[in-house]
């Protein structure tokens, strides 16, 4: 096998000037070199002159037979997520998903939406006038400044509970397998094998020796991150997916994701993923745009990435013979179309694997301090706390 190629890249934005386009999409447009689809080493170059390594990609390294191995595993377990953050893109409120609900508090990638109750409200409220609006206010004692009457009937609403909890994102096809570390967020769930683990076991074990491989590309191409990750794996075996340095693997399906940075993962690790594709598709590159280097990775492909630098990926589209091609295709997936995720009603399939380790996994506390059910195969559809 040839020795790879080395490409040495520079800021091309500031560190400043890059925070600012965190949840913005980047174009082909933006990539400034040759697009990397043949083996190479990608070193980020500092202001005093440092290399660090960025990725290492290799093409067409993957077995056919394990990629179908992970095809008939993992192809169904992307399912639609509200809370992928910046990733996800700004709100796009002209979007089949979000035309169909009623924003409240739309910042960037984040929004708020009327729930049923806040919908009733909104239209009894409607053809209210403003006088008998501020009349309803002083009844329920909530004090505000001179508002518009829409401002006022947002205001009524929340203090009546009629606004999500939650902020959330656009809704994308994209879930983690494996485990996960203690969430707040989420009914106080502990460290655990994730929700789509338990209710899919089978699947998640089958699908093992596709990720067992990513596994050994990641130690064969960076030993010393691979050994220094899956020591902090260790010391967590029962929160570890077997024979890996992971603990996690996010399965994406069709999902473009805005300028983002990895969270959650180990500051010391690198992100491991690869592609399975089904028909014709082209774009969907991977770019990290503060030093505008993009790589294709496709079917059978390999790289390990910083993923804690601002990466995203350009638009995913079809050629005309693309279509041609792709309309062919039997359905897969049984999507319903009046949902309204984003990206998984195209006759292309793109799924990306993202390998690695969450930063907190260590944290967590030992087996026997774990209730057993929260660590194994389900038959329900929701975790019972």
């Amino acid at each position: 096998m040839p020795r790879p190629k080395t490409l040495l890249v520079k800021k091309i934005y500031s560190d400043e000037e890059i925070k600012k386009r965190e949840g913005h999409w980047f174009e082909e447009s933006d990539i400034k070199y040759p697009i990397v689809n043949t083996n190479t080493d990608v070193y980020r170059v500092d202001e005093q002159g440092k290399k660090h390594l960025l990725l290492k990609f290799r093409k067409n390294c993957i077995p056919d037979h394990l990629t179908q191995i992970g095809w008939d595993s993992y192809k169904d377990l992307a399912k639609a997520s509200r809370g992928r953050g910046a990733s996800a893109g700004p709100i796009d409120t002209e979007g089949q998903y979000w035309a169909k609900r009623k924003l409240v508090d739309t910042k960037k990638w984040s929004t708020g939406y009327l729930n049923p109750k806040g919908l009733e409200l909104h239209d009894y409220y409607s053809p209210l006038d403003i006088s008998k609006l501020e009349q309803i206010r002083d009844e329920l004692e909530i004090v505000s400044k001179d508002l518009s009457k829409e401002d006022l009937m947002m205001l009524l609403i929340k203090k009546q509970g009629g606004v999500s909890k939650m902020k959330v994102n656009n809704q994308v096809a994209s879930n983690p397998i494996g485990f996960y570390e203690e969430g707040k967020n989420f009914a106080d769930l502990p460290c655990r094998l994730t929700h789509f683990t338990r209710t899919n076991f089978e699947k998640y074990n089958e699908g093992l020796p596709f990720i067992q491989h990513i596994d050994k590309m990641f130690n064969r191409l960076i030993p010393d991150s691979h050994l220094k990750q899956l020591m902090r794996a260790n010391t967590k075996p029962h929160l570890q997916i077997p024979k890996t340095a992971f603990s996690t693997v996010t399965i994406n399906r069709n999902f473009r994701t805005a300028m983002h940075r990895d969270a959650g993962d180990f500051k010391g690790g690198f992100g491991n993923l690869t592609v399975i594709e089904r028909g014709k598709y082209h774009g969907g590159y991977t770019i990290f745009p503060q030093y505008g280097v993009a790589i294709d990775l496709r079917n059978n492909d390999f790289v390990a990435m910083d993923v804690h630098q601002w990466h995203c990926n350009t638009p995913i589209y079809e050629t005309e013979e693309d279509k041609k091609v792709n309309e062919s295709l039997e359905t897969v997936f049984k999507d319903n179309p009046e949902v309204g995720t984003v990206g998984i009603y195209e006759k292309y399939t793109r799924i990306s694997f993202v390998c690695y380790l969450r930063e907190k996994i260590a944290e967590c506390p030992h087996k026997d301090q774990i209730n057993p059910q929260y660590l194994t195969k389900s038959g329900h559809s929701k975790i019972v706390v």
